[in-house]
């Protein structure tokens, strides 16, 4: 039953979004100027790009495009869908139908961004599997964590604004060490080496969805 109702309501933010296009047409467009302005910066005036400073804008340009992807998570909803929701599906199919389309929205946004700042920007990483591993984890991450804000800031006045605020305690030792993952595959270390990192981005990445299973349900009944 759980997964039935996941899959209907994972079918119906596909179609809405489909319909719409407008958040993902932003979305790459806010991408894509960042990139832009990057690329302007740095590599049209021939800077010297240092491997740390790439990983940094990189990440930051992550950051704050899955704050943007998520945040209408929720405000996009309106109260009358709720109520209907609220008769028909249970909680936790709400939250993991909403993680699990941001996830899916974040992994192919992160990639594409990857490939686009990668030609314009150069790619400097070593180990290419390494990478794109840890940008998978971090899309995975930055769904999980921003979702659960966004539900617990929705019914908030300035949900965006709360929603940030809630989400940086937690989001920031992830960045961390996403950037360290990134960076060892940058530098070509050995992978043994960045075990203990990914085991503990993955064990964030659990904790944080069965936190939102425990909690979204009280916010449902409120």
């Amino acid at each position: 039953m759980l997964f039935k109702e996941i899959k209907i309501l994972l079918k119906k933010e596909i179609l809405i979004e489909w319909r719409e296009k407008t958040a993902i047409n932003g979305l790459i467009l806010y991408a894509i100027s960042s990139i832009a302005v990057c690329y302007l910066s740095f590599r049209l005036h021939n800077q010297t790009l240092s491997v740390v400073t790439w990983n940094a804008l990189f990440w930051i340009i992550l950051l704050f495009s899955a704050i943007n992807a998520v945040t209408k998570s929720f405000l996009q909803e309106r109260n009358g869908r709720w109520l209907y929701y609220y008769t028909m599906v249970s909680p936790e199919s709400i939250i993991l139908s909403k993680i699990i389309y941001n996830a899916i929205l974040l992994v192919f946004l992160s990639i594409g961004s990857l490939g686009i700042f990668a030609i314009f920007m150069d790619f400097p990483a070593q180990d290419t599997f390494l990478f794109i591993l840890t940008v998978i984890l971090g899309a995975l991450g930055f769904s999980s964590t921003f979702t659960l804000m966004a539900a617990l800031s929705s019914k908030s006045q300035n949900s965006s604004v709360l929603m940030a605020i809630l989400s940086f305690p937690i989001i920031l030792p992830l960045l961390l060490i996403l950037m360290r993952l990134s960076k060892n595959a940058i530098d070509g270390l050995s992978r043994s080496v960045s075990y203990d990192e990914l085991l503990i981005v993955f064990g964030l990445n659990i904790i944080v969805i069965i936190l939102s299973l425990i909690l979204f349900p009280f916010l449902w009944r409120a």
